[in-house]
């Protein structure tokens, strides 16, 4: 039985400051990633999802509201699809600017592959998983959607694909309303695919 589970990254938010929001509450979509989402809805609009969920974070929320829409579906929220925790949430954290340059933090910096400034990678992927296998038995013979964010999400992908969890995070393929796509057959995992409906974004910009 094929069963296809989305992972989908927000939209992009409203953060005039430029800062680090993490698990921040009162991060909202910006009116780029309002369209973003409605670009993602109509992507998905003719797809057999039967089930949206989505971290309990206001920016995933919001992403999910019009593919719920469109599907007639009730929105489901899970906590383990939430942002990865970051000790320099509400700080500037962009090179040469803000909380990396203070002394305060570097004892925070020391080991960047467990990641020492925040939840582990190992964590992340575990808790990920869990939620990607809950979506996919809401969802059995159909599809569901997944409404996360751009560091889980990119280091899920890179725990199925067996690759090191730590890594580069310049190079990540994981666009603002990106859709990382899990096939199953059954409870086996056989395909991971890639989509931008919404375009490419890039992963260097901070807060995005």
């Amino acid at each position: 039985m094929r069963t296809v589970v989305h992972m989908l990254r927000h939209g992009e938010v409203h953060n005039p400051s430029g800062i680090l929001y993490g698990r921040l509450e009162g991060f909202r979509l910006s009116e780029l990633g309002q369209r973003q989402a409605l670009i993602v809805a109509e992507h998905l609009a003719g797809n057999d999802v039967t089930h949206v969920v989505a971290s309990p974070l206001q920016r995933a929320q919001e992403t999910a509201g019009p593919i719920v829409d469109s599907h007639q579906l009730a929105l489901a929220t899970d906590a383990q699809l939430i942002e990865a925790d970051n000790v320099f949430e509400g700080e500037r954290v962009s090179i040469g600017d803000g909380a990396l340059r203070s002394p305060k933090h570097w004892p925070n910096l020391y080991n960047p592959f467990l990641p020492s400034w925040g939840e582990p990678y190992l964590h992340i992927a575990r808790r990920m998983l869990g939620a990607v296998y809950r979506a996919r038995a809401a969802a059995e013979g159909h599809e569901a959607v997944c409404v996360s964010h751009q560091l889980p999400i990119w280091t899920l992908r890179r725990f199925l694909e067996g690759k090191r969890l730590w890594h580069d995070p310049r190079r990540r393929q994981c666009s603002l309303a990106s859709l990382t796509s899990m096939v199953f057959d059954d409870e086996s995992l056989v395909a991971i695919r890639y989509t931008e409906p919404a375009g490419v974004s890039s992963p260097k910009v901070t807060g995005a």
